[in-house]
């Protein structure tokens, strides 16, 4: 996911696809632990994923108010 989509969603898309994804990385870490993942690299992908939602949440939230 780009920065580029994720500008494009509503705020209420964003925090719904920002639930989806710490879920998602939750239940990677759960199989990671039992040793059941086999690309190790999702986890770090789900979690530059969620912060580029938070990071560009945190803008739209700021951008009215200075407006």
């Amino acid at each position: 996911m780009t920065s580029k989509e994720i500008r494009e969603f509503s705020p209420t898309e964003i925090t719904t696809k920002l639930r989806e994804t710490r879920e998602q990385l939750l239940q990677l870490r759960l199989r990671k632990q039992t040793g059941q993942v086999e690309k190790t690299d999702q986890l770090r992908t789900l979690r530059k994923d969620i912060a580029r939602l938070e990071t560009i949440q945190n803008e739209k939230k700021r951008t009215p108010a200075a407006a």
